[in-house]
């Protein structure tokens, strides 16, 4: 089991806050935490977060998995100090003068980003809200980006969620479309849906579709970035017209 601290954490999570130390009396240990994280998520890069597991990265390691209990209590732990290493690279900073739109934008697509780099974090189970530092760096510069909108502090984080859902989900739906498409013979994904529509349903009965096979918006696949940045816009359009509404008197 975890180790219960007074912040009510595990001992693993208050050390990567910097606020946990171990003892440094004796020899100086073999493992520390940062070789820990940073050997789990090798694993995963290279073979996918299904291949991590606590005495697989002890094997990485040479040591055993009893030693890495020592300082990480549980695989949850680790998946979490995993998914938190993923993003240790700061957002891209705002450049003066920068607007809430332009900020979450720069928000969305460094947080993109970063998902195209570790695929693998999306496979990992959400716990609970951020606790972990590089995570709750990122939530500040978000709610950052928010400051001049006039927006109530919950509407802030709930735009957090939102967008940070829609940025998650587009990258899920990304990843596993690719799988498809190296899984199909001629590694296309929309083509072969039309040749499949077209041969099983007809246009008395399902006139709109219809008109979108006949439009040829399924003749090739599209690229996901363009993808992204469609919906990407749309969900700022909403929250521009909710910033709009609470800056409107009355």
């Amino acid at each position: 089991m975890s180790e219960d601290t007074e912040t009510g954490l595990p001992a693993s999570i208050e050390e990567a806050w910097g606020v946990r130390r171990r003892p440094r009396k004796g020899p100086k240990p073999g493992l520390d935490l940062e070789r820990i994280v940073a050997a789990a998520v090798g694993l995963a890069v290279r073979e996918g977060i299904e291949a991590v597991s606590m005495s697989r990265v002890a094997a990485e390691l040479g040591s055993s998995a009893m030693s890495l209990y020592r300082y990480i209590a549980a695989k949850d732990e680790l998946l979490a100090l995993m998914v938190d290493a993923a993003f240790e690279e700061p957002v891209a900073p705002a450049p003066p003068g920068e607007g809430w739109r332009a900020g979450m934008a720069r928000w969305a697509w460094t947080y993109h980003d970063a998902l195209r780099r570790h695929p693998w974090v999306l496979r990992v189970p959400i716990g609970g809200p951020p606790v972990l530092p590089n995570q709750t760096a990122w939530l500040e510069d978000g709610l950052r980006a928010l400051a001049g909108t006039g927006l109530a502090e919950g509407e802030k984080l709930s735009v957090i969620l939102l967008v940070s859902g829609y940025v998650r989900n587009e990258a899920t739906l990304a990843v596993d479309l690719a799988a498809a498409a190296a899984r199909s013979a001629d590694g296309q994904i929309m083509p072969t849906w039309r040749q499949q529509l077209t041969r099983l349903t007809g246009a008395e009965r399902f006139p709109a579709l219809h008109a979108a096979l006949a439009s040829g918006v399924f003749d090739q696949d599209d690229d996901a970035d363009d993808e992204f940045t469609f919906g990407l816009e749309r969900l700022l359009d909403g929250i521009e017209a909710l910033v709009t509404r609470r800056a409107t008197p009355g």
